[in-house]
């Protein structure tokens, strides 16, 4: 085994890949998270109707503060995301260049430690809440956090091409850039949308932590429940959290199925 063969094998060790599904649901498997979620929302509506709510419950739990607490949550877990995109696959791309050879086994340590450490979320907001609060403030540590699985996995992808198709490509007359966006990115899409499907989950339960840079969220009504010491409201600022989460996670896998090139 040669010496860049040694390094190309240590260079994927050293990624955490996300599970890819290689099957297709059946009708039913498209149809269950639907029905469990909502199950989950008509069992928490029916509980909290059955409870004799203060005034300062009526006020966190109202229709219309509850609405616009998720619709901030999506908010900052979609620009978050979209941005993520934007900074991890052209980054993971350019990391599996050869000429990016020498840095990538130090940057991937470097990585694969700060995804070990779930706390490091908290750290990037506290850090930039020194600099600005709200949203921005929000995005920058969402986009820091969420960025360390997409990058990851765009690299994964990129890296479990064969090389055999991509000589059989450059004998076709396809260029280094032809071959990259022709074979190599469609054949990475699984892997990178399993990336994608993290990193949206992680910007929903971290995007809990941005209330105390008041960047608003569904966090703002936990915490209202953990301040106030209102068991109703913390439960279902958790709940709608969880059931959010699941949902974008429903999503992602459709979109996920729907963008799977043919055959894969």
């Amino acid at each position: 085994m040669t010496a860049s063969t040694q390094d190309h094998k240590h260079d994927r060790d050293l990624v955490v890949q996300t599970p890819v599904r290689t099957t297709h649901r059946t009708l039913t498997g498209y149809l269950a998270m639907p029905i469990v979620l909502a199950l989950v929302c008509l069992a928490l509506y029916l509980y909290v109707s059955s409870l004799e709510l203060d005034s300062i419950e009526q006020r966190s739990l109202n229709a219309s503060a509850l609405t616009t607490a998720i619709w901030e949550h999506i908010q900052l877990a979609a620009v978050s995301t979209v941005l993520t995109l934007i900074i991890a696959v052209p980054a993971g791309v350019i990391l599996t260049r050869p000429f990016t050879q020498r840095i990538r086994p130090y940057l991937l340590s470097i990585l694969n430690l700060g995804q070990a450490m779930p706390t490091i979320a908290i750290l990037f907001l506290l850090a930039v809440a020194w600099l600005f609060l709200g949203f921005q403030a929000a995005i920058v540590g969402l986009v820091l956090y969420a960025i360390v699985p997409v990058l990851l996995n765009t690299m994964v992808g990129l890296e479990q091409v064969d090389d055999s198709i991509l000589e059989s490509a450059r004998g076709m007359g396809y260029s280094k850039f032809g071959a990259l966006r022709k074979i190599e990115l469609p054949l990475s899409v699984p892997i990178i949308l399993a990336g994608v499907r993290t990193a949206l989950v992680i910007n929903v339960g971290t995007a809990t932590l941005v209330t105390y840079i008041n960047a608003g969220g569904l966090g703002d009504i936990i915490v209202a429940g953990l301040s106030l010491n209102r068991i109703s409201v913390q439960l279902v600022g958790a709940v709608l959290t969880a059931v959010l989460a699941l949902t974008i996670d429903y999503i992602a896998g459709l979109a996920e199925d729907l963008l799977r090139p043919k055959g894969l």
